[in-house]
């Protein structure tokens, strides 16, 4: 038996779980890793599973981007590293807001791991394909958001394992993620070469949208909502239908990434008509916002997060051997190919100059 398994053991016998029957949930492309508990009396609980050394530090408040861009790629990102307090303490915002995020049932962080409350495998993704009509449930979901922008938004968040600091979608983070297209397409598709003068045209045609981005930092952003993420639970009412998980790297940012996460999705086709109305219906439930200057930032920032998730996919297909996620890729650039006109003409040319057609899908 493995050490970190002894820990695992210790830790559910301490919250009185230790005759709970467990099952692996299959794995992400994280170093998380989950398991469905089932207690003798029949009731389910999720442990979950974090190692605090699997992955290198978060993001320290104070560090410069040169401090951060040594430390690692989470220091960069401003990813939390999985770290059990800053999904805690995200847990606890959300739920004060009356958004459905799992109850912290029991934890301990310096191991990192946590025992929650169970939603249940309703993902938004798996109960559409059953059959469930869509549109009720991507509506409650930009619900969800419009509640979680209009709240207040903490710089310190604090839960039942600590504080946890709520730091910005920054220039550095931003600029990181776009990045990962230039570093990592090429890997995978030796067509393409940027040369230096490429890479400057490429950090100009960026940095609009960049800056703006960073000056309107001002919501929670989930950060990774999407279909798969979303937990159906249609025995509560309202917003609190949205079941929240893997909010972990939650930051301050721009109020549009959450929503073109949703409904420019890399797993799922959604229409443009639904893309549409849930918009509506967003800027129904906050009538002051600006729809057309947010419309412009939101394509922006679209493209940015489909460059980056293009580069994400190419990382896993050559770094990590793992070819599925090239099968993802089409729907990334049929994504990014909508928003780029609208995105900055300096932005289209540089694709256009740079980037060939037939490697644009």
């Amino acid at each position: 038996m493995s050490d970190r398994e002894h820990q695992r053991l210790d830790f559910l016998r301490a919250a009185g779980l230790a005759d709970a029957a467990r099952a692996p949930l299959p794995g992400d492309a994280s170093t998380r890793r989950y398991e469905r508990l089932t207690t003798p009396q029949g009731a389910t609980l999720m442990l979950m599973d974090q190692a605090p050394a699997a992955e290198s530090q978060p993001c320290d408040p104070s560090w410069s981007p040169e401090r951060r861009r040594a430390e690692g790629w989470n220091a960069v990102a401003r990813l939390s590293a999985g770290r059990i307090e800053a999904f805690a303490a995200v847990a606890a915002h959300l739920r004060s807001l009356g958004l459905s995020a799992p109850e912290i049932v029991a934890v301990d962080a310096a191991a990192g791991l946590a025992v929650l409350e169970d939603f249940g495998g309703d993902l938004f993704a798996r109960v559409i394909e059953a059959g469930e009509p869509e549109e009720p449930l991507y509506l409650a979901a930009v619900e969800a958001l419009a509640t979680l922008h209009e709240a207040a938004t903490p710089d310190l968040l604090t839960g039942a394992a600590g504080d946890w600091p709520l730091l910005t979608y920054d220039a550095t983070a931003l600029k990181g993620g776009a990045d990962l297209f230039v570093e990592w397409m090429p890997k995978l598709e030796p067509a393409l070469r940027f040369s230096d003068a490429a890479l400057a045209g490429w950090d100009a045609a960026w940095a609009p949208i960049i800056e703006g981005a960073e000056r309107q930092a001002s919501v929670m952003a989930h950060r990774d909502y999407h279909a798969e993420n979303l937990i159906w639970l249609p025995g509560r009412d309202g917003a609190a239908r949205v079941g929240l998980i893997d909010f972990q790297d939650a930051v301050r940012a721009h109020p549009s990434w959450d929503l073109h996460s949703l409904l420019q999705d890399a797993r799922r086709d959604v229409a443009p008509e639904l893309e549409a109305r849930a918009l509506d219906h967003y800027f129904s439930l906050r009538p002051q916002v600006d729809r057309d200057a947010f419309m412009r930032d939101y394509a922006g920032l679209a493209a940015l997060n489909e460059a980056r998730i293009l580069g994400v996919f190419a990382r896993l297909v050559v770094r990590d051997g793992k070819p599925r996620y090239r099968a993802f890729m089409p729907r990334m650039w049929r994504h990014l190919e909508r928003n780029l006109p609208l995105a900055g003409q300096a932005l289209l040319k540089w694709f256009d100059t740079h980037v060939p057609a037939e490697l644009r899908r």
